[in-house]
């Protein structure tokens, strides 16, 4: 078989190697794909037959690399027929059988077809070098891709680049040849309380990894999501490292909807060990553990509560600070409750513009209702919800096209149980 000798070209992938910090066997593949190019571009250059070459003209065509004799093969896979119409494709069966005497028409044959040493050209070696460069900021970037979506949903410490309209374009470190990655971190991932200057640092949890048409893939970040307040808790907390307490829930509303509330967050931790105060463990000796997480979330409010697994104990846990003097399970299938407080603990339970008792809300995952205890009519309000029950056990009564009537009337408003649930203790 001949050969296109290559010098140097061992020494060449253990250079691109180490340069670009890609895998040899990755550079292989771009070297073959670009010496592939070459040949075409030499195979048309030669074009005697003036034949049109379509996009997939050369797939039969493969590159082979001797690395020890530093040089390339090319190879063509052909299809044996009576009479030839394309020579690139197709090879005679009587040409076959003066080899082979056991071939038949329609079998397929691998040859090789390549060109002398001086025939291959400088143009085609030019369209070689250029297709390289391309093939291996190709490969690049698609280990970088790699590389961030393995780490998609962990923390990552980032740098201001600079800003594009209201987003924050961040740099991040990869360990495949690029030095630094952009990430863009949007207006409503940015906390209300960060300051965002030029080469400042900020931990930033990643959302999301796409591929990028151009400059690779392309990473938004959050400094917004609660990951990033789990991740915080638990580079801080040894005892959560060590799987001693457990985070069992976070509820966080770092962009509030109004101005004049600020950022907070609810987390709820419980252990299997008795021993060990999960709060505390979270809160450390005078507030050290759980004051580094509040300066690196820039001021941001965080209630840490223990979960428990009776629903009224945790509601009740769950509306800290506020003092609370009774919860009721109202309805458990719909996860309605009232929570009963007194008049002075009002505004306390429902928090600012309804804060408090939308975050208890979300970490439980029940409907609560802030009732003052000394206005609170039990049997008006129990006669209330036996009578919602009573009639909705008489509607699953009916006959499956009245249910199906009701189903449509649902979907015309998908949202309907979404308002009730962000509007939920704000009546008080």
């Amino acid at each position: 078989m001949s050969m296109v000798t290559l010098p140097g070209l061992k020494d060449l992938i253990e250079k691109i190697s180490l340069e670009r910090n890609l895998p040899r066997l990755a550079v292989q593949s771009s070297i073959r794909e670009a010496l592939l190019k070459g040949y075409e571009r030499y195979r048309r250059a030669q074009n005697l037959e003036r034949r049109q070459f379509d996009e997939n003209y050369f797939d039969n065509f493969e590159v082979e690399l001797d690395i020890d004799g530093e040089g390339f093969r090319v190879l063509s896979t052909k299809t044996i027929v009576e009479e030839v119409t394309n020579c690139d494709h197709q090879i005679s069966l009587d040409e076959v059988q003066q080899v082979a005497p056991e071939a038949q028409s329609g079998d397929s044959v691998v040859l090789d077809v390549t060109p002398d040493q001086g025939e291959f050209g400088r143009m085609a070696a030019m369209q070689t070098k250029q297709v390289l460069a391309q093939k291996l900021r190709d490969q690049q970037r698609q280990m970088v891709q790699e590389e961030f979506q393995d780490l998609e949903g962990t923390v990552l410490q980032a740098r201001v680049l600079r800003f594009e309209r209201q987003s924050v374009i961040l740099a991040v470190s990869s360990s495949f040849g690029q030095p630094e990655v952009e990430a863009e971190l949007p207006k409503r991932e940015q906390l209300p309380n960060d300051t965002y200057r030029s080469n400042a640092t900020f931990k930033v949890y990643l959302k999301k990894v796409s591929q990028g048409q151009q400059r690779g893939p392309q990473l938004l970040v959050s400094r917004a999501d609660a990951g990033l307040v789990v991740y915080l808790f638990a580079n801080e907390v040894p005892e959560i490292e060590d799987e001693v307490v457990r985070i069992v829930a976070v509820a966080r509303e770092a962009n509030p909807p109004s101005r004049y509330v600020g950022p907070r967050t609810k987390i709820a931790v419980d252990t299997l060990d008795r021993d060990v105060d999960p709060v505390g463990a979270c809160i450390g000796a005078r507030g050290s553990r759980i004051q580094v997480v509040v300066n690196e979330l820039r001021g941001e409010k965080i209630d840490v509560i223990r979960w428990s697994p009776d629903p009224a104990t945790y509601i009740a846990n769950a509306l800290s600070p506020a003092r609370v003097d009774e919860v009721r399970l109202m309805d458990p299938e719909s996860r309605q409750t009232h929570v009963l407080v007194a008049e002075d603990q009002l505004s306390l339970a429902i928090g600012k513009e309804g804060q408090n008792v939308r975050l208890a809300a979300r970490l439980t995952g029940w409907k609560i209702d802030i009732k003052d205890q000394a206005k609170y009519d039990y049997g008006a309000e129990d006669a209330k919800f036996a009578a919602v029950r009573a009639n909705y056990q008489d509607e699953s009564n009916q006959p499956d096209s009245q249910f199906e009537v009701r189903e449509e009337e649902y979907e015309d408003d998908p949202d309907e149980g979404e308002d009730e649930f962000n509007s939920m203790g704000e009546e008080n």
